[in-house]
This record gives C-alpha cells, structure tokens and sequence, in this order.
C-alpha cells in the first residue's frame, strides 16, 4: 500500500468520524462560514506580489519533523507582510501534524488561504468554508474524474476556488469547468521523487484557460524564473522555508533574490 493509499483509507475514517461529531449546520453556524472569500486568481494575477504560495507544514511523511516549533500566526503574518500571494495551511494532522485551528489563526491575515488537505467529500468543502478557507486542494492521483467534477462544483457553489493537483498526463482527463488552478506536483506523490522536467513538459497540455501553479521541489529563485517562463503563475513552497529557524525571513530572503534576478535580466 502506498502512503497515499494509507492516508485516503484514513481519512474516510476520519470525515465519517467527523460527521458524527459536528453536524453541518454546526458548521454552517461558525464565524467564517459566511465571509466573503478572497480570490487567489486576482492575487496571482496581481503584479505586486511574488506569485509564492507560502506554507505553513510542521511534518510530512517523507521527510519526518520539518519544524515543529514554527508559531502559525507569526509565520503566515511575516508570509503576508513579504508578499506571498497565498498561504497553503495544512490541515491534517495524523500525517502532516496539523490542524483547523491552524487555518483558522492564519486567518487573521488578509489574503487567500488554501486549505491543503486530502479532500474526498462535500462535507469537506463545508468545512473548508467554516475554518476560513478561500481555496480547496483537489488531488487528481485519489480522486476519480467524475467526484473532481463533484467536488469542484459544489465547492463553487459554496464560494471557494479549486486548485486540481496533477502530476502525469492521464490526470488531464480530471479538468473540468469548475477548476481554477492546475498544480503541477514535481513530486511522484507514490514514490515522493522530485523531477522538474516531467513537470515542465506536462504543463504544456494543460488547457490555456486555467492558471498553472507549480508544486514542490521548489528551493531556488532560479527554478522560478523557469517556471514563469514556462507559463506558470503560481509557486506552492513550504519546506524550504520551514526547515529554517525562522521561516518568515527565509521567505523574505527568497522573495529578495527573486528581485535581484528580475533586475539583472
């Protein structure tokens, strides 16, 4: 069984727990259910920003403990104030050690906030749209065409951008009208190998409408520049920062070589 297989058989447990323990409309009664969501298109598109989809990730399977003493509120603030366009905050917690609280501090921040987690059902969505999110992850490797399909219309339906995680061309059947982003994951989510190339080469079939956003692997200022080049708007990078003491000037440093790069050429 794969990590991912592992992670989705838990996680079915774990929304059919979930369901029991808060009802949907104890979801639709908390605070952020019903704000208005930001859109990460307008940020992205938005000249003044850095296009870096910054993460907040403590753990993950592959690589252990990245950072377990990171304060969220601190980070995604300093994320903000250096001008990432988004901030990813992970929500699970049995392979990632995160939480919706997580989201929900992060939150005070004025800027679009991915939830990243391993979405299967609505009932997701709607907490999604109750801890504050803006935008949802949809991972095409455990989802079938037809649920992303689902997925991605109701979450529309609900006010939350769709960003479809691909990482091989099969996955391009898994593109529907209702997604916004396409994220090109340079990481083999069953092996956990990273490789630009295959990345590179797969994002020229995805269909000119939607916005490219790269995923993973992410450590040089240079490996942006390549990207942009190959159409891509958006950057997702979390453990290059958050595998330094402090993670906000990690960000901030990265964000100051990107300028250099953008002067010298």
């Amino acid at each position: 069984m794969t990590i991912l297989e592992k992670i989705i058989e838990f996680k079915k447990a774990e929304v059919a727990r979930n369901k029991q323990l808060v009802s949907i409309d104890e979801l639709k009664a908390q605070a952020f259910f019903n704000r208005q969501t930001l859109s990460l298109k307008q940020f992205l598109t938005d000249e003044t920003k850095t296009g870096i989809i910054a993460e907040f990730k403590r753990k993950s399977p592959s690589k252990g403990i990245i950072n377990d003493q990171a304060n969220v509120a601190e980070v995604t603030k300093a994320y903000t104030d250096y001008g990432a366009s988004c901030l990813s905050v992970l929500t699970d917690h049995e392979f990632f050690a995160g939480s919706s609280n997580d989201l929900k501090l992060a939150r005070a921040n004025h800027i679009p906030i991915l939830r990243k987690d391993f979405i299967i059902d609505e009932y997701q969505l709607i907490e999604s749209k109750a801890m504050g999110a803006d935008v949802i992850l949809l991972i095409a490797a455990c989802l079938t065409p037809n649920l992303v399909k689902e997925l991605a219309f109701f979450a529309k339906l609900l006010g939350l951008e769709v960003l479809l995680e691909i990482h091989e061309e099969a996955e391009l059947k898994h593109i529907c009208d209702d997604i916004n982003f396409i994220g090109v994951n340079n990481r083999d989510l069953k092996t956990f190998t990273v490789d630009i190339n295959r990345s590179l080469e797969l994002s020229k079939k995805i269909p000119a409408d939607k916005i490219k956003i790269a995923e993973s692997g992410i450590n040089q200022a240079a490996t942006i520049k390549i990207f942009k080049e190959a159409g891509f708007k958006g950057f997702l990078m979390g453990e290059h920062f958050m595998m330094t003491d402090n993670p906000g000037e990690a960000f901030r440093q990265f964000t100051e070589k990107i300028k250099q790069l953008s002067y010298e050429h």
